[in-house]
């Protein structure tokens, strides 16, 4: 069952729009898929694959709004679980919402957890949305979280794999715990296509997490714009008026948030050929959403 172009009308155009806030932000969206669907049309094959449950894994289900949200890990995802929590009256604020809740609590449900009629009846009728990030920018964020932090997942599994295979002279403590990863090492892993661990969706390519050339999403949001994209997509779903997007950071809070400068800091580390490479690795994304090259040297 092809989703050739989207069943969803984003924009029911509002009465009361008299500034045309809300007509400019549509047009944002409009420019936004139009580029989606040009770069896939330029880089993807004209055949269209089949839509199996592993494509929509990672889409979680409102029902009662019709909604469906594809979860990009580092660019708001657990505000924007804590949001859907709300609006399916699991919650009755986001701020009441903990991170272990919103992220083991299993109270959402997913889209590959319906059966094949379920999931095309809610491709087709619902409103799909994306929320993502510039990848430099994401990839630092990830970095910081899991390896810069006590972690006792990141660690032993992909920081004792990561030192144990490029960093010289290891200490036996390093290797025996996984921690103090440095950024250049986490690159190297990154750019190995002989990877001595897997691939992780805190650093896959968005493009490969939501698969956007084969998934026609209704609303691409951007983290950099965040606040006044998710209260606009909350508006044209018609969610509750006092249901905003929360602001708060979710962890580490004190800690300031990963910003271009910061993302600039830690790409200095590196060599400019590992900043290529790796630039090359996020190709797609950066071309898909419309994210300048983050250094001028890059080509």
């Amino acid at each position: 069952m092809p989703l050739n172009g989207s069943a969803v009308d984003l924009m029911p155009l509002d009465y009361g729009d008299s500034s045309g806030k809300w007509r400019k932000l549509y047009e944002v969206q409009r420019q936004r898929k139009k580029l989606m669907h040009d770069i896939c049309l330029k880089y993807k094959s004209g055949s269209r694959r089949i839509i199996t449950p592993y494509h929509v894994s990672r889409i979680f289900v409102e029902d009662q709004h019709k909604l469906l949200y594809c979860e990009v890990p580092k660019a708001g995802c657990s505000n924007w679980k804590r949001v859907l929590m709300v609006l399916s009256g699991l919650a009755s604020s986001t701020k009441d919402i903990q991170h272990n809740t919103v992220h083991y609590g299993n109270y959402l449900k997913r889209l590959d957890s319906f059966d094949r009629k379920g999931i095309f009846n809610r491709l087709n009728t619902y409103k799909k949305m994306i929320f993502v990030r510039e990848p430099f920018e994401r990839l630092v964020s990830a970095f910081r979280d899991k390896f810069e932090h006590a972690n006792n997942y990141y660690h032993p599994v992909f920081g004792k794999a990561i030192i144990s295979k490029y960093r010289r002279n290891a200490t036996r403590e390093a290797l025996r715990t996984g921690s103090g990863v440095q950024f250049k090492e986490f690159i190297q892993y990154l750019l190995d296509v002989h990877r001595p661990v897997g691939m992780d969706i805190h650093w896959d390519h968005i493009s490969k997490l939501c698969s956007p050339c084969l998934i026609d999403y209704d609303f691409i949001g951007k983290f950099e714009s965040m606040e006044e994209d998710a209260n606009f997509l909350l508006h044209l779903i018609g969610a509750p008026q006092n249901l905003t997007f929360p602001r708060f950071k979710d962890r580490h809070s004190n800690e300031e948030r990963t910003t271009s400068k910061i993302t600039q800091q830690y790409f200095a580390q590196l060599s400019p050929l590992e900043r290529q490479r790796t630039y090359d690795f996020y190709y797609m994304d950066y071309q898909m959403f419309n994210y300048s090259k983050p250094f001028e040297d890059l080509y």
